[in-house]
This record gives C-alpha cells, structure tokens and sequence, in this order.
C-alpha cells in the first residue's frame, strides 16, 4: 500500500482535468440542447450529475490534505472544487475530521453522519420524537428532501462554535455562489439556470446522500459506546465486529 500513501501530482491534475472539463462541456450541451429537446438536454444531466460526484470525491481529498502534497494546494483546490458542489470547503473539512474521528461511536454521534438509534433508544422516544425519526429515515425524505436541506440551508450557514477562518470560508462560498449563479441567470435565464443547474445539483446530492448513508448502515457497521469504542476497529466499518441484531438490542 507504500505506493498509494501519497500523492501523485501528475494524477491529480490529470484527474481535475478529466472531472471538472467534462462536466463543464455537458452543462453546456444541456443547456444548448434545450432549444432542440428538452429530453436531450435531461439525458446530458445525468452524466453531468456523475461527473460532479468525482469533483466531490476530489473536494473530498482535498478536506483530507491527500490530493496535493501541499496544504494550501489542497485549501486552494478544495475551495473551488467546493464552490462547483455548493460546499464550503474549511466547515465541510473540520466537520468530516470530527467525523472520522467519531464514527461508529455511539455517545459522540451527530456530527456529518446519520441519525441513528438503537432498538432502546428508539424505545424510549416521545410519540412526536419517533415520528420525526421514522421520517428523517424516511427514503422520500432522506433522498427527496435531504439534498434541497443540504444545499440550500444546511451549508449556507456557519456551524456553531466555527472559528473566523471558517466562517469566512462560508461566507467567500455564498458570495462566490450568489455572484456565479446571478450571472448565468442574468446571462441565460433563471428558468434554465434553474432546470439545468437545479437537477445536476439535486442528481448529484441524492447519490452522494446515498453513498454516505450505506457506508455505515448495513449488517456488520461498527457501532460502540465510548467506553468500549475503539478507533482502529472503527476504520474498518465492514468488520462485523457487532451485528445488527446486537445494535438493536441496545
């Protein structure tokens, strides 16, 4: 594994190339292609929406310093990457390290995973309570609701607690954002702006909400109590170190 435990800055900007030129090239075609069919320009959205999700997983990298060997290289890249995805690149990177640090550790959840109760927690919740799980769980609004929440509230707005770096971070996405969607709908009309724009973004979101949430929710997913939590065993995740029965039994 010594080979793949850096990067390679060849690779890397190969990989931007190979990501970021297509996906601009397909919004393009979408858009033009809406003067001749609505449906071409629809079937160009999907493999737009593709396309973003390996931006994303390049963001992604970029949040944990291995894309570039630079930090400010990363920052740099990640920032835009970000902008292209609707994330601000230090709130998303700071919440994904804690994260990492906490997965599968059931006293400190609730920080960039899914809400997730064991069979007594559940239990023990108010009628309202359990309601309000049952539909957060529920597909129609994890995946049809979550990615509108994600993109359009959830990420416009600092964290609690984030320091001044991060915040301004958030605050240089939104103004970058705002800037960058009011020209191409100056440009070429919200109505498209919002058909083309909108989909790729909400495609993007429901198979990036997908891959989070089965990454830890299947037969064998690590889940422990802290004074029991370990976190090498919490690295691997498809370790069956507890099963879900005994998830559910508490």
């Amino acid at each position: 594994m010594t080979p793949h435990g850096k990067s390679d800055l060849r690779k890397s900007v190969w990989q931007l190339v190979n990501s970021i030129v297509p996906f601009i090239l397909l919004w393009v075609l979408a858009y033009a292609s809406m003067t001749v069919s609505i449906w071409i320009a629809l079937a160009l959205v999907i493999p737009a929406a593709g396309f973003l999700v390996r931006i994303f997983i390049i963001f992604h990298d970029c949040c944990h310093q291995s894309f570039f060997s630079g930090k400010k290289t990363n920052a740099i890249i990640g920032t835009i990457t970000g902008i292209l995805t609707f994330f601000p690149f230090d709130q998303w990177k700071n919440e994904h390290s804690i994260h990492h640090a906490t997965s599968g550790n059931l006293t400190r959840r609730g920080t960039g995973d899914i809400w997730t109760l064991t069979t007594k927690e559940y239990a023990a919740l108010s009628p309202w309570r359990c309601l309000g799980y049952r539909l957060y769980r529920n597909p129609f609004v994890m995946f049809g609701l979550g990615p509108i929440f994600l993109f359009m509230i959830e990420y416009r707005m600092n964290r609690k607690g984030a320091k001044r770096k991060e915040r301004m971070n958030t605050y240089f996405t939104n103004a970058t954002l705002a800037g960058l969607m009011g020209l191409l709908c100056w440009t070429l009309g919200w109505k498209e702006v919002l058909l083309i724009q909108g989909l790729i973004l909400y495609l993007s979101g429901v198979a990036g909400k997908w891959l989070f949430y089965v990454q830890h929710q299947f037969e064998g997913a690590y889940y422990e109590h802290a004074d029991e939590w370990d976190y090498v065993s919490a690295r691997y995740t498809s370790v069956p170190i507890i099963s879900c029965r005994e998830f559910c039994n508490g």
